[in-house]
């Protein structure tokens, strides 16, 4: 009975692992669908899917998002687009809420994706809340201007985002030499900020083999009686 429990609970857990993330990744895809297809609504009801061909055609709506995304970014990237876009904003500089709002998404999004330098892609460890603990931060930029007279040496500024929610958190400035380089991804240390240390960067498939593999005693007398293998360094 024992081992019957263990062989359910094995592989119960493991299709729970396998089914889970397949449903998450089908209810994201269709709600993008049902989404994007509002802007079917955009094209003058006799010329829209279900009533050329009478039945509607899932993800159409996403296609034609891409093609209008597509679109404006070709427009603007021409002078006559560039001249309008110019003139938008100067428009919008005039009204405080709006102006706040815009430019600040936008600085934010040219930082993180338009810009070719390491920003907000590399992960570190900062000293943080006190020295002693440690805490998850990533690097947005390097000072510069005002804060590099400021500070002495070489600094950078990081976020420190908050568990669970991390697209709340914290920006310091620190220097160079209290930043404890990491060498994970950004989705990775956002997984393991998500899940509050659950998931960690450098055992997701241990984890796994763990819960769907459990090793024979004879395997693990085996690896156990193995010489730890010698890595050069005789000092």
């Amino acid at each position: 009975m024992h081992v019957l429990r263990t062989i359910i609970r094995r592989y119960m857990l493991t299709g729970i692992l396998v089914l889970i993330p397949v449903l998450l990744t089908v209810w994201a895809l269709l709600t993008v669908f049902r989404w994007t297809d509002k802007v079917l609504h955009l094209i003058p009801a006799p010329y829209r899917p279900e009533a050329l061909i009478g039945f509607p055609i899932p993800g159409l709506g996403l296609i034609l998002t891409f093609i209008v995304i597509f679109v404006i970014g070709a427009f603007v990237a021409n002078v006559i687009g560039r001249r309008l876009l110019a003139f938008g904003e100067m428009l919008l500089e005039k009204i405080p809420l709006l102006r706040w709002f815009y430019f600040s998404s936008k600085q934010m999004l040219e930082a993180i994706i338009v810009n070719e330098e390491d920003r907000f892609r590399r992960v570190v460890l900062v000293q943080y809340p006190r020295l002693g603990m440690y805490s998850i931060a990533f690097v947005t930029g390097e000072s510069t201007g005002e804060l590099r007279e400021k500070i002495p040496g070489r600094s950078y500024t990081v976020f420190i985002p908050t568990t669970p929610n991390p697209t709340s958190g914290f920006l310091y400035i620190v220097p160079e030499n209290e930043l404890t380089p990491l060498t994970w991804r950004v989705d990775e240390a956002f997984r393991m900020i998500i899940s509050a240390g659950v998931i960690l960067p450098a055992e997701p498939e241990a984890v796994y083999s763990e819960v769907t593999q459990a090793p024979s005693e004879d395997v693990a007398a085996d690896e156990t009686s193995k010489p730890i293998a010698d890595d050069g360094d005789d000092g």
